[in-house]
């Protein structure tokens, strides 16, 4: 087979990664000089690469994360309330393979979502699945879902995500049938998946905040059951940005 035939069939075999590294090699004289099974390792180490790369875009375009948060420029600044052992555990994602929760609170401008972001960053980079809603917002999908038939489906998206972010609970009250809808989505994750969830009030507050005794115990049983808490401290970090702007 030519030269030319190759590249012709990486194309058609979508090997794209082979290609442009083969490419590469042909460019460079200094390969000739390398053994083929180390010229072969660096085609096949371009294609895993390229592969991962595409995975990743995929898993955070489908995502629709609020935003795109570096783990590695997590600002471990005094007072914040994060210690690097334990963000480090957690960035492991070893709680997410476990279908554990993480808890994240904080006053406004804390970086509760930003972090919650750089979680699901980091679970992306390891090839889990993710997805961001706020709980608002998902409530609202949520009622319109039951009224156009459309309920099952939407649970079972939910369902699949390996890492469930659900942002800013508490941020709207919620009535009988959201208390109900939330607990049906956290009941469909028990086992199955992680979840966390991000909000300004104190853990302690969110029984007296779903207002309904029977269903608040057992959101919080699917919820606190084997989950981690960060809470997080200081002055908004919207306005110290801005002020070192």
């Amino acid at each position: 087979m030519s030269l030319e035939m190759t590249l012709e069939q990486l194309r058609h075999l979508r090997l794209t990664g082979m290609l442009t590294g083969l490419e590469h090699q042909l460019s460079h004289p200094v390969y000739v000089e390398l053994p083929f099974e180390q010229r072969f390792g660096q085609l096949v180490d371009a294609e895993a690469s390229q592969r991962d790369s595409q995975r990743l875009k995929r898993l955070l375009r489908n995502a629709r994360l609020k935003v795109q948060a570096e783990p590695e420029t997590i600002d471990y600044r005094p007072g914040r309330g994060l210690e690097r052992a334990v963000i480090g555990d957690l960035l492991t994602c070893s709680w997410i393979e476990r279908g554990q929760n993480l808890l994240i609170t904080g006053q406004t401008g804390t970086g509760k979502t930003w972090l919650a972001c750089a979680f699901a960053m980091q679970a992306a980079r390891k090839g889990l699945t993710i997805g961001y809603k706020r709980v608002g917002r998902l409530l609202q999908e949520m009622e319109i879902a039951h009224a156009d038939g459309s309920l099952s489906k939407l649970r079972g998206q939910l369902a699949k995500f390996q890492l469930l972010i659900l942002d800013d609970l508490g941020l709207v009250p919620l009535n009988a049938q959201g208390r109900s809808d939330l607990l049906e989505v956290l009941d469909d994750r028990v086992g199955t998946g992680a979840t966390i969830v991000a909000g300004q009030m104190p853990v302690k507050e969110w029984h007296g905040f779903i207002n309904d005794p029977a269903l608040a115990d057992a959101i919080l049983d699917r919820l606190i059951h084997s989950s981690h808490k960060v809470v997080l401290k200081g002055e908004s970090m919207r306005k110290l940005k801005a002020g070192n702007g």
